[in-house]
């Protein structure tokens, strides 16, 4: 076995890709941080680039998760841009998503982090990795987690940029190139699980910071969605679909309620081919996290809260071997 020597340590932490199931990544996060583990370099892909930009900016993340459980879900999932005119370019054109980063994030530069971060994305023409550390970090995040067929590919520089997932979902080989010496991996992109009944935990929380500390923050961010969706023009879209529900209405009706609905089906689609690729580039770690959330569906956000303690729980089973291993 070997043990890395504490002078020479340089620890990187390396945040997949996993939409809903990667909210884990903040219990991961805090686990580490409780622990007292130092984070020297994060890499990030999809989810992981958002959870990663956070903490790389902020140093922490309690806060962070204050917000996730905090935002009222119903209105943000007005976010999605419904314009007709891009449809054919993607389902969600992601102008109001980057809105919503520049208040979560905040509007900061790579060279400005506390941590230095990596975020991979795709190029949608080539096919290759493309790894952002210098520039606007909201808009590497943005092309980062640009679901194929969902958002639309965001243009960056000369290339169109989509979901980094797509070629490198668990990017542990992209942070030991910045500098790592030990490398740290979550990985949340799991073998399909029988679907059955999610049993959420009753309330549970591992050293939160009191909600007088963070509620200003929470009401800032929904606050500020209220904002950005009254700016849009919802008008040509559901002037169109009032006139197809009335047409489908009926058809719905024969249809399994259970029945995966379109982005679930293009998500767990991404994830299928992802799976493969996510254990050859997890072996590149010498730790690698592994919260148990495949019951969780890819879009399951509602369920933000287990898919978090998921993620601490995991990283606290881990940490006794990680101890040995730094001899920290």
């Amino acid at each position: 076995m070997r043990v890395f020597k504490k002078k020479k340590l340089k620890i990187g932490l390396a945040l997949g890709s996993g939409a809903a199931r990667g909210l884990a990544h903040i219990g991961v996060v805090k686990a580490l941080i409780e622990e007292g583990i130092p984070i020297d370099y994060i890499s990030g892909s999809s989810i992981g680039a958002l959870v990663g930009a956070y903490f790389a900016s902020k140093g922490e993340v309690a806060t962070f998760e204050e917000m996730i459980l905090g935002i009222e879900w119903k209105k943000l999932a007005r976010l999605i841009d419904p314009n007709l005119v891009f449809m054919l370019k993607g389902l969600i054109h992601g102008q109001k998503i980057k809105e919503l980063l520049q208040v979560i994030i905040g509007d900061i530069e790579f060279k400005d982090l506390k941590i230095p971060l990596a975020v991979v994305a795709t190029d949608t023409n080539t096919g290759e990795e493309v790894i952002i550390k210098e520039g606007s970090v909201i808009e590497a995040v943005r092309a980062s987690i640009s679901m194929p067929a969902i958002f639309m590919p965001v243009k960056y520089g000369r290339r169109f940029l989509i979901d980094g997932g797509v070629v490198n979902p668990v990017p542990a080989g992209v942070v030991r190139n910045m500098g790592a010496t030990f490398v740290i991996a979550c990985n949340v992109i799991r073998k399909l699980k029988r679907n059955k009944s999610i049993q959420v935990r009753k309330k549970k929380t591992f050293g939160l910071i009191s909600k007088s500390q963070v509620k200003k923050d929470v009401n800032s961010l929904n606050g500020r969605v209220n904002k950005i969706i009254q700016k849009m023009n919802f008008k040509d879209f559901w002037k169109v679909f009032v006139t197809l529900q009335a047409k489908v209405q009926k058809k719905v009706r024969r249809i399994d309620p259970n029945t995966p609905n379109i982005f679930e089906v293009l998500i767990q689609s991404v994830y299928l081919m992802e799976y493969e690729i996510a254990k050859l580039k997890a072996k590149e770690a010498d730790i690698v996290i592994t919260p148990d959330v495949g019951i969780l569906k890819v879009l399951d956000f509602y369920h933000r809260k287990e898919a978090i303690v998921k993620g601490f729980e995991a990283a606290k089973r881990v940490l006794p071997n990680i101890r040995k291993l730094i001899k920290f």
